[in-house]
């Protein structure tokens, strides 16, 4: 069993839950970001998953009370002039119907003028608050699209980013201060992400010459996605998590997603 020091038992715990996919991460008693992955048990929901968890895992069992939460789920993006905390379920349920059942969240990015609005089941959302009182809840792209954000304002030309995690592509671009274009896409294989990307691409009337494309995280087929998108674009890259933050210790642990590493090395 990990030992887990009384040092670290004050740190709050991050719990991320994929679509298929559950982990847990806390800082040691050292500084150390330990990451432990949990497997699931098929045909049986999230909540339970968890609720298992809690038996089993050596981190969740020497937890503190503080939890912080990155959900992967259906994001409405609004404009945050226009949000409105009370209308926010009615409008997630109404372009997410399969959220109708769910708890409904969000967060406010300031620094993009945008509330993500995010929605949780309302099962997974007890079990957690039966063992933490208090949980914060992110969405998992929100780590992303600030660093990413910031990132932009690197040269002077147009960047579009697309981050792959768990067969799903988030595509987005920024101008200034606000999102020109974010959406996210199922891929489940690379002939898929080509299409999103160029068709994106193509929309935002971006050029092929002089404006940039970025991928990062669990790129399906790498090598040939990345050719593929060279055929017609002169400045395509793959981000390089560990050259990007500076070989951070995050960035050598196995199987820990972009956002993940985003948030412990460049915070919320």
């Amino acid at each position: 069993m990990q030992e887990i020091s009384s040092k670290s038992q004050n740190q709050r715990i991050t719990i991320r839950v994929g679509r298929n996919t559950l982990s847990f991460t806390m800082l040691d008693g050292d500084g150390h970001v330990d990451f432990e992955p949990y497997v699931l048990k098929s045909g049986v929901s999230m909540a339970a998953n968890l609720r298992e968890a809690f038996k089993t895992s050596a981190m969740l069992s020497h937890a503190s009370s503080r939890a912080r939460v990155l959900i992967d789920s259906d994001v409405l993006m609004i404009p945050v002039e226009l949000f409105e905390e009370a209308d926010m379920a009615v409008w997630h349920h109404h372009a997410f119907p399969s959220s109708v059942q769910d708890a409904v969240f969000y967060n406010v990015l300031p620094d993009l003028n945008a509330v993500s609005v995010f929605s949780m089941n309302k099962d997974l959302r007890l079990v957690i608050d039966d063992h933490f009182s208090d949980v914060k809840l992110i969405s998992v792209n929100t780590p992303v699209w600030r660093y990413l954000h910031q990132r932009s304002f690197t040269g002077t030309r147009y960047k579009l980013y697309g981050y792959f995690h768990e067969q799903r592509l988030e595509v987005f671009c920024f101008q200034q201060n606000r999102f020109r274009f974010c959406n996210s896409f199922s891929v489940r294989q690379p002939h898929d992400a080509l299409y999103f990307l160029l068709y994106v691409w193509n929309q935002l009337q971006l050029q092929p010459r002089f404006d940039e494309l970025h991928i990062v995280g669990d790129i399906p087929e790498q090598e040939w996605l990345l050719a593929q998108l060279r055929r017609f674009l002169q400045k395509a890259y793959v981000i390089n998590p560990s050259a990007d933050f500076n070989r951070a210790q995050v960035t050598a642990i196995k199987g820990m997603p972009y956002d993940l590493q985003t948030l412990f090395v460049k915070g919320r």
